[in-house]
C-alpha cells in the first residue's frame, strides 16, 4: 500500500497545474510572486508513465509479475510512446514465455531510441536467447556505437557469447578482447577469453586471462574447473590440486565438483 500512496502523490504532482510560490502580491521578502509554468499535456502523460514503470520495476523485483504487468500496461496507456515501459513490459513478457508480445516490445523501445545502448544491447540479447544469434550481433554494435552508453564493454561481451554459439570462435574473441579493453575488470569477458584461449590449445596464454579472473575475488564453479583444467594441460600439479580444493570446498555440489570427483575416483 505504501507504493501505491507514493504512486498516488506522485501523480498529483505530476499533472498539477500551476503552481504559485509566495502569496499575496509578493512572497514576503518585497519580490513578485514566482510562478511555475503549467506543464504540457505531453509531459504529464510521459511522467504519469514514468512513475507507473518505476512501480512497476518494484513489482518486478519482487517477483510480483502480474502487478507490474498492470503497471507497465497502464504506463503505455498514459504514454505508448516511452521507451522504458516497453522495456520493462518485454522483461515481463519473457518471463512468462510470451515471446512474441516481448520481441515486439523490444524492437518498440529500440524504433523509439534507434541511437541508445541500452535498447539495442536488451534486443540484441533477446534475439540470441532465442536463436536469432546472427541478427542479434548487429544490435550489440549499435550499442558500443552509442557514445554516451555506460557499458559498452557488456554488450560486447554478449556479442562474444552469441558468437560463441554461431561457432564464431575468432570473432568471439575478438569481441571478449575489446570488452576487456574498454573494462579490465570485466569478469565474464575475462572468463571466457579464457575459455576460448583454452579450447584453441593456448593453455599458456588462458592462464593469464583465468588469473586476472581470479584476482577480482567471485569464484564461481565454472572458472575453478576451467583454471584446474588449465594448470593441468600445463602440467602444474601443486597449482591444478589449489583450483581443485577450492572447488570442492566452496562448490561440493557443483556438477564441475561431481565431474571431478568422478574422474579422480574411475581407475
Amino acid at each position: 500500500m505504501r507504493c501505491e500512496r507514493l504512486l498516488a502523490f506522485g501523480l498529483s504532482l505530476a499533472l498539477a497545474g500551476c503552481v504559485t510560490v509566495g502569496g499575496g502580491n509578493n512572497n514576503g521578502d518585497g519580490q513578485p510572486p514566482v510562478h511555475i509554468p503549467k506543464t504540457s499535456k505531453a509531459e504529464q502523460r510521459q511522467d504519469a508513465a514514468r512513475i507507473h514503470t518505476e512501480l512497476a520495476q518494484h513489482y518486478l523485483a519482487d517477483g510480483d509479475l502480474q502487478d507490474a504487468l498492470t503497471k507497465l500496461q497502464l504506463a503505455l496507456k498514459f504514454d505508448p510512446d516511452y521507451a522504458p515501459a516497453h522495456t520493462v513490459i518485454a522483461v515481463v513478457y519473457e518471463k512468462i514465455n510470451n515471446l512474441p508480445e516481448a520481441e515486439l516490445h523490444y524492437r518498440r523501445a529500440v524504433a523509439l531510441e534507434p541511437g541508445k545502448g541500452g535498447p539495442n544491447n536488451n534486443l540484441g540479447q533477446f534475439l540470441c536467447r532465442t536463436g536469432k544469434m546472427q541478427e542479434s550481433i548487429g544490435y550489440f554494435r549499435k550499442a558500443v556505437a552509442d557514445p554516451f552508453y555506460a557499458t559498452p564493454d557488456v554488450a560486447l561481451t554478449n556479442a562474444g557469447i552469441c558468437q560463441l554459439q554461431m561457432n564464431d570462435t575468432a570473432g568471439a574473441e575478438a569481441s571478449f578482447r575489446d570488452a576487456i579493453a574498454r573494462n579490465p575488470g570485466n569478469g565474464e569477458a575475462l572468463f571466457h577469453l579464457a575459455e576460448v584461449l583454452y579450447r584453441q590449445g593456448d593453455a599458456f596464454r588462458a592462464r593469464a586471462f583465468i588469473q586476472r579472473f581470479d584476482a577480482l575475488g567471485n569464484p564461481n564453479a565454472a572458472a575453478l574447473k576451467l583454471g584446474y583444467d588449465i594448470e593441468s594441460r600445463l602440467g602444474n600439479t601443486d597449482a591444478a590440486q589449489t583450483y581443485l580444493r577450492r572447488l570442492q570446498g566452496q562448490f561440493p555440489d557443483s556438477e564441475q565438483a561431481r565431474a571431478l570427483k568422478i574422474t579422480a575416483s574411475s581407475p
